[in-house]
């Protein structure tokens, strides 16, 4: 069985045979991967197709891949990913070429949100040997963009914002053509892979006649080794991630720190991902966007000056690390599928408090597998926050929970055989 994996990043293991930077995105991709290059094949041959620039757009090699040296066919493909919303009609011509090269049984597309997962389900054309998975939805990421910003703020723009052509509510327009899309793409699939009952809902709505498949997703290995104990951590202290957009939510977590720290006035938060705070001197302050600049006016008008530690895109080390030192991962989206952060911690069994939106309620089983709160509302936010902090026997009752929950869920080998026995049942 020939199976043809298309990527939205060239996964590190490509990379680091290329001698290429690569993302930490898309974790969850690397761990499938990993699994793949140990694990006996059983018959599968792999190719991987991932965006590139110069000479690379154009690449096409068998390497050999993980320590078994496993041959996996890799092309890659040229493609703007700063715009993702504009189509490319260079597109097409290339994935007619990586198809008619590898010649697959099965197309594995993995998100729906980048051109170039239309542009090969258009050229491949054949709905029964499509598999979509669902990462983020679009359309509900378009209609949630503005996560309750004050109008002032939706509409208000900084130089950054001009010359990229980028504010604010640029941004919701660029999700919504993305969703009309995503919508255009999964009416080409005949199987769609998701993870929760939002996105299962999701996808029968836009194609009642798809094969869906329920297939969790594998977490990078170091997430199922070492755990979290509240007498190592750093009490009051709140970790999130991408807290770079508005739909992320972190301004409802700085609304809440008032009331968080009239109770514990030593709480903390550090967030990990793009910093959008110009905290790094002039002309970072020049790279600020409008959204950027309302957290700068709400860490002044709470007095958060000091208490917010902005840590930067972190490598799965590094992020393992910060998370088994925290108190309390908070995900305060306004929509979400099933975010990795959250499976991260729950790995590591760091408590959990996530707002109850989208998918997220399919993988955090309030008061077992966290602590769910309305979302949209900084008052619910800091209520389970304080739960956490006021009880350690919550604390560790929640980590034991959450710990035994996702060691289900992202169970590398059963998700690996569900994978396989998905292109089992598509052929």
């Amino acid at each position: 069985m020939r199976v043809l994996w298309v990527c939205n990043i060239m996964l590190p293991e490509i990379a680091r045979q290329l001698g290429e930077p690569y993302s930490v995105r898309e974790g969850w991709l690397s761990g499938v991967l990993g699994r793949f290059l140990r694990e006996d094949s059983r018959g599968i041959v792999l190719g991987i197709c991932f965006p590139a620039g110069g000479e690379l757009a154009s690449f096409g090699k068998k390497l050999c891949l993980g320590e078994k040296r496993k041959e996996v066919f890799c092309y890659g493909f040229g493609e703007d990913l700063s715009r993702p919303e504009q189509d490319d009609p260079s597109l097409g011509p290339r994935f007619g070429q990586i198809l008619s090269d590898f010649l697959p049984d099965v197309v594995h597309i993995f998100g729906t949100e980048f051109p170039h997962a239309y542009a090969c389900a258009k050229v491949w054309n054949q709905p029964a040997k499509t598999l979509v998975g669902i990462q983020g939805i679009c359309g509900k990421i378009a209609e949630e963009y503005m996560a309750d910003l004050p109008v002032r703020v939706q509409e208000s723009r900084t130089l950054r914002d001009v010359l990229r052509k980028d504010s604010i509510k640029q941004q919701q327009e660029k999700f919504l053509l993305r969703g009309q899309r995503e919508e255009k793409l999964l009416r080409l699939a005949g199987h769609i892979a998701g993870r929760t009952g939002f996105d299962r809902e999701y996808a029968y709505s836009v194609n009642p006649r798809a094969v869906y498949h329920k297939l969790n997703e594998t977490m990078r290995d170091c997430f199922y080794e070492g755990g979290w104990d509240l007498d190592l951590c750093r009490k009051h202290r709140i970790f999130l991630t991408q807290g770079d957009y508005p739909l992320k939510g972190f301004h409802y977590l700085l609304q809440a720190m008032q009331e968080i720290l009239q109770d514990y006035p030593d709480t903390v938060i550090s967030v990990a991902g793009n910093s959008i705070l110009g905290t790094g001197g002039i002309k970072s302050r020049l790279k600020i966007p409008a959204y950027g600049r309302y957290l700068r006016r709400l860490i002044c008008k709470n007095r958060l000056q000091g208490r917010v530690e902005v840590l930067g895109p972190l490598q799965a080390e590094e992020m393992k690390k910060v998370l088994l030192e925290s108190h309390v991962f908070v995900c305060p989206s306004a929509v979400e599928n099933s975010p990795n952060s959250v499976a991260e911690a729950q790995l590591l069994g760091l408590p959990v408090a996530a707002s109850r939106a989208g998918g997220i309620p399919s993988v955090v089983e309030d008061k077992r597998g966290g602590l769910l709160f309305e979302k949209g509302n900084p008052r619910d936010l800091a209520r389970a926050v304080k739960e956490i902090f006021s009880s350690d026997g919550l604390a560790q009752s929640l980590s034991k929970s959450e710990r035994q929950f996702a060691a289900r869920e992202y169970d590398p080998e059963h998700n690996y055989q569900q994978l396989m026995e998905a292109y089992r049942e598509i052929l």
